[in-house]
């Protein structure tokens, strides 16, 4: 099986979707950590859940998945554990990262048990994804090199978690959406070289759809599954304009606001 049939900058592509959608995932994270109430907690863990398990983990899977090829072959896809590995990649980083982020206090357990969460879902994502590919053949895995794909992806996802609680800069939150992305490509591409395809020329093609017949509507989905919490981390007030609100900076004697909150010289 061929992973790089449409060249090297699949690759590339894939890294760059997993690392916008794990960056941005780990900034609401942040967030999650630093809000006052419990329901606001939860609001911004589901964003991040959205954005790293929908965006960095399912889709940049997609996308890699759109170079797999068996030369002089079909590949198909069933749509509902296509759909269905998005939901658990979701829901599974939702856990993990309620696990960690739902208190402010960091304690070692939460962050290795949030870890291992976090880092399953990677592979229960990627693993249920390539259930629903159809090939004129079998399909089956190297045992080590799966359990190898397993202990990437939880090491690094720990790694990322942990850099969440002291992320103060931009710099660093891409920093931890990069070893977030190393969890869910090497995992990815440890996980395909696991895969051992056994191909039956005089078999019928297979059943399904191509990979190109649901690619524009995947990534319309995931452009809107951006969008909302790009907005929200967008809008979070600086320490700043927090402590101004608060009534915790005094302006200068020459500027004072007017009666719609604007300040006036």
């Amino acid at each position: 099986m061929e992973n790089f049939a449409m060249g090297q900058w699949m690759l590339v592509l894939s890294c760059l979707t997993s690392v916008v959608g794990c960056a941005l995932g780990l900034a609401c994270t942040v967030q999650a950590r630093q809000a006052i109430s419990r329901g606001s907690r939860l609001t911004w863990l589901g964003l991040a859940a959205v954005s790293i398990g929908g965006v960095g983990i399912w889709l940049m899977h997609f996308t890699a998945m759109l170079g797999v090829e068996t030369p002089g072959y079909p590949v198909r896809y069933s749509i509902m554990p296509t759909a269905g590995s998005a939901l658990l990649a979701v829901a599974a980083v939702f856990c993990g990262l309620l696990v960690f982020g739902v208190r402010v206090n960091f304690a070692w357990w939460r962050l290795l048990l949030g870890g291992l969460l976090t880092g399953l879902a990677v592979n229960i994502m990627h693993y249920t994804g390539m259930s629903a590919i159809r090939i004129k053949g079998t399909v089956s895995y190297d045992t080590w090199l799966v359990a190898l794909s397993v202990v990437i992806a939880v090491v690094a996802a720990t790694a990322a978690l942990w850099f969440t609680v002291g992320l103060k800069s931009f710099v660093m939150r891409i920093l931890a959406g990069l070893i977030m992305t190393v969890a869910v490509t090497g995992m990815h591409y440890t996980g395909m070289a696991a895969m051992k395809v056994h191909l039956t020329p005089d078999a019928p093609d297979p059943a399904g759809v191509e990979v190109f017949s649901f690619l524009f509507p995947v990534f319309v989905v995931a452009a809107l599954a951006l969008a909302a919490p790009l907005c929200a981390v967008m809008m979070v007030p600086t320490p700043g304009e927090k402590a101004e609100a608060a009534g915790l900076v005094e302006l200068p004697n020459d500027v004072v606001p007017d009666l719609r909150g604007r300040r006036v010289t």
